[in-house]
């Protein structure tokens, strides 16, 4: 089926989004993924998950032998996700889950990841990003922050990057994250300004760019084509749509430079699938159009670069992850804001879900190094001596089991590279976030 077009056709009552639950965004009841042959846009398109009830989010393998999708066999039962070998057009069923999964997407290796309904320690329903293999055995569960994910793609150094929104204590604006397929390094990757939610996938191009779709709260229905830089995600945003009336819904580079666009003109209308040059910010042809469906999240049969391997750091077999902050009283290049000199702080709390973990001083540089329980969520915020709050608290953060973290200071933004000189808190032992009596005791034994 290379050259073939695949896409995701649903009926045009399906168009809102839902970032809390995805019940509405990402599980599309009734839908199909059909093939059509862009060389000849007038002949009928193909179905290809007749046989089940709904199926959506089509990802295609690097060598375009193979896709993955998330299914629903017969109404009322979990989806599932599902490959299928796009020369038989065979299907096999990957995992098995009580619970609602979608969004796979094909990882460099025999592994994808996507996203399961789960409910966290705080008794929060979110999706949590997952991988297994394609075989569908081990299965690891790689984010543990309150917070859901959807939308998942992978970038070509072998990162994962999603769509995530923050649900507890309080939900927050959706975002872009970022981190490695073992679920260390999460970090933000892009977030718009106020009021701005993502609505697809951020998908990298031949050109190293992250193209996305974007809109306002305020106008969900105006869906606009973003690109921003890799190298400078925050600070490059370029409208594409700008000037174009109507409304973007999903996007995918093709290896020509070109995007397939999920667009409608209006309201009234059918998302339909078009060919868009970004050079030129203008419409290439229109390759389908229905007035009873919409099309969305169209991907070319195309071999692609594969992604870098990223060996993996966790291990297991141990309990707790290590962070190191240089200066806790970092937080940019000048410390003085308005005239007015900033306040120092000489402790850092950690918050857990519920409950702090814990309250730690730091060394005279600044400094805290801390080992914390693995895949535990976890706020910073720093205090002054009367134990007032400075600065945070930040957003959740969690380590995975063996994994080492460092960051610059309490800072806004990730473009901040550390002072090359040593901590003097990392010429002591880490200070053990929470003292739960598993840590105390093995430290005490591992002491003796």
């Amino acid at each position: 089926m290379e050259g073939m077009i695949l896409f995701t056709r649903v009926s045009k009552e399906q168009q809102q989004t839902d970032y809390s639950t995805g019940s509405s965004w990402r599980y599309l009841p009734e839908s199909g993924i059909v093939a059509m042959d862009p060389s000849h846009s007038d002949a009928p398109v193909t179905m290809l998950t007749e046989a089940f009830y709904s199926a959506c989010a089509p990802d295609i393998s690097y060598d375009a032998r193979s896709m993955v999708f998330a299914g629903q066999k017969n109404k009322g039962e979990p989806w599932q996700i599902w490959e299928m070998d796009l020369h038989s057009l065979k299907v096999r069923q990957i995992n098995s889950s009580t619970e609602n999964c979608t969004d796979p997407v094909y990882l460099p290796g025999e592994r994808i990841a996507f996203s399961k309904l789960t409910r966290d320690g705080s008794g929060t329903e979110a999706h949590a990003l997952f991988t297994v293999n394609l075989d569908g055995s081990e299965t690891k569960r790689i984010t543990f922050n309150p917070n859901t994910y959807f939308a998942s793609s992978v970038l070509k150094d072998g990162r994962v990057l999603s769509v995530s929104q923050e649900l507890y204590p309080l939900k927050k604006e959706a975002m872009l994250m970022v981190l490695r397929p073992d679920g260390t390094k999460a970090e933000l990757f892009y977030k718009g300004l106020a009021g701005s939610v993502p609505l697809s996938r951020g998908k990298e191009t031949v050109h190293g760019q992250i193209a996305m779709v974007e809109a306002d709260q305020k106008t969900p229905e105006k869906g606009k084509l973003i690109l921003v830089d890799y190298r400078r995600p925050m600070h490059s945003k370029l409208d594409l749509s700008e000037g174009i009336e109507g409304s973007f819904y999903s996007l995918s580079p093709e290896n020509n430079g070109k995007f397939l666009v999920s667009y409608r003109a209006s309201e009234n209308e059918a998302y339909g699938l078009f060919e868009f040059d970004p050079e030129s910010k203008s419409f290439e042809k229109p390759l389908y159009q229905d007035k009873e469906f919409n099309a969305m999240e169209a991907v070319l049969v195309e071999k692609r670069e594969r992604p870098k391997k990223i060996p993996s750091e966790v291990n297991m077999d141990s309990d707790t992850g290590l962070l190191l902050c240089q200066d806790i009283n970092f937080s940019g290049y000048h410390k003085a804001q308005n005239g007015i000199e900033t306040k120092t702080a000489v402790k850092m709390e950690i918050l857990g879900l519920d409950a702090s973990l814990g309250i730690v001083d730091a060394e005279k540089d600044g400094s805290v190094y801390l080992k914390i329980a693995a895949d535990t969520p976890f706020k910073i915020q720093t205090l002054d001596q009367e134990g007032r709050v400075i600065n945070g608290p930040g957003s959740w953060i969690y380590l995975r089991p063996n994994e080492r973290r460092g960051c610059v200071g309490c800072h806004q933004g990730n473009e901040m590279v550390p002072d090359n000189h040593q901590p003097l808190s990392v010429l002591k032992e880490p200070i053990i976030i929470p003292k739960l009596p598993k840590l105390m005791a093995k430290t005490n034994v591992e002491s003796e």
